[in-house]
């Protein structure tokens, strides 16, 4: 049974504070924007791990083949928009 896309959002918000998280894909390779303060201070490739980890063994078993993200602080998230 693959995975929806809001069922992974809710994977994500439940380990990791969202402001604004969007998920798209088909059910294995998934994009994801994700806006989090939890950011803050962190380079792209540790933003991406923590957003990892809170996908735990969903991970590691393919369950979520492939997942493409950008990361944002609420700030970076604020310029972007503007």
């Amino acid at each position: 049974m693959s995975m929806t896309a809001e069922q992974l959002q809710a994977l994500i918000s439940a380990g990791l504070r969202c402001d604004h998280i969007e998920v798209t894909g088909d059910g294995r390779h998934w994009a994801a924007v994700i806006v989090s303060p939890e950011f803050e201070g962190l380079r792209p490739i540790a933003r991406h791990q923590r957003v990892y980890a809170t996908l735990g063994e969903k991970i590691r078993t393919d369950e979520v083949h492939a997942l493409s993200m950008k990361t944002h602080t609420p700030a970076e998230w604020a310029a972007n928009q503007a």
